[in-house]
């Protein structure tokens, strides 16, 4: 790009496309737009490290231990997708989980959401499935962004502060314990998806249990 000599007007933008991978850039004569797209870049918010994940085959044990805590048992139901959602802990400096599941698999990914947490409290959100979740988390972003409120954000900007650390993908946790950790990237709230929509038939039962480490 260095190299890429086009004459310019004032005002006049030069957007060059990638052959590979289909991305655009924007170069602008006018140092103003060029200032706004740099600010816009910088609150893109980083990259999230890969988790790190284990497994280990003490089933029984693990069941027997959580199934006793109040909140360490539920049920995904058939066609559901279970969000369980971790705020960062100010004590804390990386989050724990691990989990099973009676007799069947179930999906099971980790995503980040960079925003201001007011509360430690972890929340359980129940949806149908994950295109509802979009819908849902449509309607929060138009009622966070009136219409034409340029200072409150966009669409678009509201969606940069979600990232994702894992995808959803099924798990053998009716076989092994399933668990992971995840250093903290800075304030925000973990969101833990079970996912059990691919399920027509089977409800499945999940041993749950999350914590931060310092």
């Amino acid at each position: 790009v260095t190299n890429y000599h086009v004459p310019q007007g004032i005002g006049d933008i030069v957007m060059i496309q990638s052959d590979h991978t289909g991305a655009v850039d924007i170069l602008s004569a006018d140092l103003e737009t060029a200032d706004l797209l740099g600010e816009q870049r910088k609150a893109q918010p980083p990259p999230l490290a890969a988790p790190t994940m284990w497994t280990t085959e003490k089933m029984k044990e693990f069941k027997a231990k959580i199934g006793k805590e109040k909140n360490g048992r539920m049920v995904v139901k058939r066609g559901e997708v279970v969000t369980v959602r971790v705020p960062t802990h100010p004590d804390g400096k990386c989050i724990c989980w691990e989990f099973a599941t009676d007799d069947y698999d179930i999906g099971f990914g980790v995503y980040f959401d960079w925003t201001t947490v007011t509360s430690t409290a972890i929340t359980v959100q129940v949806s149908e499935s994950s295109d509802e979740e979009d819908e849902e988390e449509d309607e929060e972003i138009d009622g966070l962004s009136p219409a034409g409120d340029v200072e409150r954000g966009s669409k678009s900007y509201l969606r940069n502060r979600y990232g994702e650390i894992m995808p959803v993908y099924r798990r053998n946790s009716h076989r092994e314990v399933q668990a992971g950790s995840h250093e903290y990237p800075g304030e925000g709230i973990y969101l833990l998806k079970f996912d059990n929509s691919y399920s027509l038939l089977r409800n499945k039962t999940l041993f749950f249990h999350v914590y931060y480490m310092s």
